[in-house]
Formats: C-alpha cells, structure tokens, sequence
C-alpha cells in the first residue's frame, strides 16, 4: 500500500489541505494514519479527489457526493441520479441560453427606450413573476387553449 502524506495529496490534487481535512470530516475521504502530526492517506484518494471534484463541477452537493461512495471508498454511482442531473443541467442550459438570447437582443435593440420594446417587456415580466431563472421555467409562455366557441 502506498501512503501519501497531506502535503503531497494536496500538491498532487491542487486542493487545500484544508478541503481534504473539510472532506474528511464530511467523510468522503478517509486517512489511513498519521505519520507525526501529517495525516497519511492511500494513493486512490487522489481518484477519490478526481471525482468530487468532477462531481462538484456537475453541480452535485456534497451529500450526493457521499452517496457516490461504497464504505471501501470505491465509486458506486447510481446512473439514474446521474441522468436526472443531466436533465437539470440540460434545464439550466436552455434557461441560461434564453437569458443570453434576450441580453443580446436589449443591447442590440432599435427602440429609443427599452420599455418600448416588446421583447424586453415580457422579459420584465418573466422576471417579475420568478420565471426568467436558470432553474425556473424557460421563461416560455404555456400554450393557451383558445376558448371553445358553442
């Protein structure tokens, strides 16, 4: 078994030894010993390391994270939390897409007033009504059933 000492799993990670003690504690990592008063950690941490770090740029919490670990520290990744975390992203893109779309368009807008231009009013009122948010809704307006004529 090959240990590495704090130090060198945070050179080797670029994390802070204060991440990998936070991370310990939270239990996602586990030291092996200590050697004097450097907390001595096996090798695969820094695989360990490599997927929190992915999983936490794909906007996992550190809950979810935990999960993602057998009690031997091995990945065990559930591939339906993974799809349903593709899907929110895929929301929050398309939100953040919409938002950068109605951005370009009020920088480029013609109207001598913002507030003269339509597209720039229902993105006020998309704001106002909490529907023009990366996690929100598109921000697109639900089809209206016309009225039935009897």
């Amino acid at each position: 078994m090959i240990t590495l000492d704090i130090a060198e799993v945070s050179r080797r990670s670029g994390m802070p030894a204060s991440t990998l003690r936070f991370y310990e504690e939270r239990r996602l990592i586990k030291s092996v010993g200590r050697h004097g008063l450097r907390r001595l950690f096996e090798s695969s941490v820094l695989q360990q390391l490599s997927l929190i770090a992915l999983a936490r740029a794909g906007g996992f919490t550190l809950d979810d994270i935990a999960a993602m670990f057998a009690p031997d520290g091995r990945p065990k990744i559930d591939r339906k939390q993974m799809l349903k975390k593709a899907d929110q992203l895929d929301t929050a893109i398309r939100h953040l897409k919409a938002m950068q779309n109605g951005l370009r368009h009020v920088a480029a807008c013609p109207a001598p007033n913002h507030l003269e231009c339509p597209q720039f009013r229902r993105m006020l009122g998309l704001a106002g009504a909490g529907r023009f948010s990366p996690y929100g809704t598109t921000g697109r307006r639900a089809k209206q059933k016309r009225p039935t004529r009897r």
